[in-house]
């Protein structure tokens, strides 16, 4: 197996020292300069091969502090405050295709900044493996764990979508901010309030299920007893995303940012795949929550009169059933599973205040290809976007652009069934 170092030169820097390097921090008194160059590919006059696109992060105690991608150079820099220690952590995910940290070097350096002293050198070690030492095989099973586990994710969010849909025939665009509200929650709970990552996520879902009820009380209820019409509220809802997605960039901020802990776990080997403690455990609370849902909608009285309120609102009225209970319910439901699905994305990455408007796209997608208002549909729709995004780029698509494939592979798919995949199947509510 053929071992490569990737060799970074931290520096600390004065703002006027940085001046006149290729990739400046205007306005900061000092930062840390990360240059990324892998020893094992060198030129013909000797010199190391820069390692571009790849994140690193730059915290200490109080949190995350700011990040930064190398540039073609291979070069990144990070802006700190003050003189004093911190850590620089790599970003595993951004290394170019194919090559993976050796299970042996940890992805973290401590710096220590002094301002007033000489520039100081360290070392940042890094072995990796380069891609032929590495099989296909390996690479399309590991690209398949990480499709199912994102197709998960995808599928908490695509099923509140489409319980809201069944019951109310909503297409909601302010969904991905559900999910927003979900990963920005975990992290002021965490971060902010002092809670566990565990209590703090539990406390988001429990927020959100909240704020759903909220809503609905709030605006979507009056909007239907006005008879507003379906067209009109879809506009409403792009206009509600928009506002949420502004509060949200307003007090939380623009800057990427991580949770206290769970943001950098060593993986460990389970046959032909390697996960962290962190997916299975991402893995199984979205299994648990995702089947614990299917199972109350087919056998319980709520979603018995769900799926009675998606068929036939008119009908489930007369008979004397409360519709705007049920419908408050498929809201509280719906958005409790869209703030679990950011809750899980925050832990599997990190928090960012477009995180749910980025994916908002492939969850229509997961739910369109699945069949609207479908139970099984939106999941099996939401792994086959999960596995597209993800092993896409074995066969060559950017993974800058990954989630295109995706979106070929539903249009394709409904050009042939326009219904969706399970378009006729057993309808939600």
């Amino acid at each position: 197996m053929l071992l490569v170092t990737l060799v970074a030169i931290v520096l600390a820097l004065p703002a006027q020292a940085l001046a006149t390097a290729p990739v400046a921090a205007p306005g900061d008194d000092t930062a840390i300069t990360v240059t990324l160059t892998d020893e094992s590919n060198k030129d013909a006059e000797g010199n190391s091969t820069p390692v571009p696109g790849v994140r690193l992060v730059v915290s200490n105690d109080g949190g995350e502090l700011g990040s930064a991608e190398t540039d073609a150079d291979g070069r990144a820099v990070l802006p700190v405050p003050e003189k004093g220690t911190y850590t620089v952590t790599l970003d595993e995910k951004t290394l170019p295709a194919g090559i993976v940290l050796d299970e042996d070097t940890a992805n973290e350096l401590t710096v220590t900044v002094r301002l007033d002293g000489p520039t100081n050198f360290a070392l940042f070690p890094i072995g990796v493996e380069k891609a032929d030492t590495s099989s296909f095989a390996d690479d399309l099973s590991s690209s398949i764990v990480s499709g199912v586990k994102f197709g998960l994710i995808v599928a908490l969010a695509a099923l509140g979508l489409s319980l809201i849909f069944g019951a109310t025939g909503l297409t909601n665009f302010s969904h991905g901010e559900l999910v927003t509200l979900g990963g920005v929650a975990t992290w002021f709970f965490d971060r902010q309030l002092g809670f566990p990552v565990i209590v703090a996520g539990v406390l988001a879902v429990l927020l959100g299920a909240g704020f759903g009820w909220a809503q609905d009380r709030a605006l979507w209820r009056p909007l239907r007893s006005r008879g507003t019409g379906l067209i009109a509220m879809m506009i409403v809802s792009i206009g509600f995303g928009i506002f949420l997605r502004s509060i949200y960039q307003y007090f939380f901020g623009g800057s990427t940012k991580s949770l206290s802990r769970y943001t950098g776990q060593a993986r460990h080997d389970y046959g032909i795949v390697s996960l962290a403690d962190k997916e299975i455990v991402i893995l199984l609370v979205a299994i648990v929550a995702l089947a614990a849902v299917c199972v109350a909608l087919m056998k319980t009285r709520l979603g018995k009169a769900m799926r009675a309120v998606s068929d036939n609102p008119a009908l489930a009225a007369s008979s004397g059933m409360r519709v705007d209970g049920v419908i408050a319910w498929a809201w509280i439901v719906g958005t409790a599973l869209s703030a679990l699905a950011g809750v899980l994305l925050a832990v599997n990455s990190q928090v960012n205040f477009l995180m749910g408007f980025k994916m908002l796209l492939l969850v229509f997608a997961a739910v369109t290809l699945g069949g609207l208002g479908t139970i099984w549909g939106a999941l099996i729709g939401s792994m086959v976007i999960g596995l597209m995004v993800e092993v896409g780029p074995l066969f060559g698509v950017p993974s800058s652009i990954k989630e295109v494939g995706a979106l070929v592979v539903l249009i394709l798919i409904l050009l042939v069934r326009p219904q969706g995949i399970l378009g006729h199947r057993e309808r939600i509510g």
